[in-house]
């Protein structure tokens, strides 16, 4: 009498996997892995080079806004509340408050926001310097831009100036005046005509030279100026046209 193996145990071993196809599935499994793993921090390290590109731009673009929103909104000298556009500063009309190295004239500017909760007009005198790095890695090249505003240019005592800091690792800032053929570095609209038809402004990092044997190339913003004096009253303050 023979003994014979029920058919459900006999076919049980049929389906197994062999060590060498089990082996053979992880490794292809493993090298899956570490694609995906290359991808997703490739990926990673993009997003942070983006955010910190973006970062590192949007105080510049915020800073470049505020310059040349100022300039855009330069008055005519003359008046009460338009003084003269001179690269020549006066101890008389010099800001109180020294901050660092002066880079701009006073900008006598319409650039102000006027609201319900503003304490003076649109009309503002505006100054820009460089000061010493402060809160921040000394170490860092460039200084801070900073921009001093006067709101109340008719007040009874003393002027009332606010100090707002735009930018850090600032090297260099540099205005030139067009006067309808050449770039100059100097403007006074007392002697010359009132305003210039144009200014330029070139900033130059600090951060640009890091690393670099070469000069950084400057970052320049052109602002058209739209206002430009047409006559002179009897009083010797000057009237304009747009």
């Amino acid at each position: 009498m023979t003994f014979r193996q029920p058919e459900r145990f006999a076919r049980a071993g049929e389906g197994a996997f062999t060590l060498i196809e089990v082996l053979l599935a992880v490794s292809v499994f493993a090298i899956v892995l570490a694609a995906i793993n290359s991808v997703f921090f490739g990926a990673l390290r993009l997003r942070n080079k983006a955010v910190q590109s973006f970062e590192r731009a949007l105080p510049l673009q915020q800073a470049l806004a505020f310059i040349q929103k100022d300039l855009e909104g330069i008055m005519l000298p003359g008046g009460r509340l338009a003084g003269t556009f001179t690269t020549t500063i006066q101890s008389s009309n010099n800001n109180n408050v020294f901050i660092g190295e002066r880079v701009t004239p006073d900008i006598y500017t319409a650039s102000g926001n006027v609201g319900v909760l503003a304490r003076w007009a649109d009309v503002q005198k505006v100054v820009y310097f460089l000061a010493a790095p402060t809160n921040r890695n000394v170490a860092a090249n460039g200084r801070d831009l900073v921009r001093q505003v006067t709101r109340n240019l008719l007040p009874a005592t003393v002027e009332e100036q606010e100090s707002h800091y735009l930018l850090s690792g600032v090297e260099t800032i540099r205005l030139q005046y067009y006067d309808g053929l050449t770039w100059a570095d100097t403007w006074d609209s007392s002697t010359s005509t009132n305003l210039p038809t144009g200014i330029k402004v070139q900033i130059v990092l600090g951060e640009d030279r890091i690393g670099s044997s070469r000069e950084p190339a400057p970052i320049e913003l052109v602002i058209p100026v739209m206002v430009q004096s047409s006559s002179t009253n009897s009083t010797g303050e000057t009237g304009g046209s747009q």
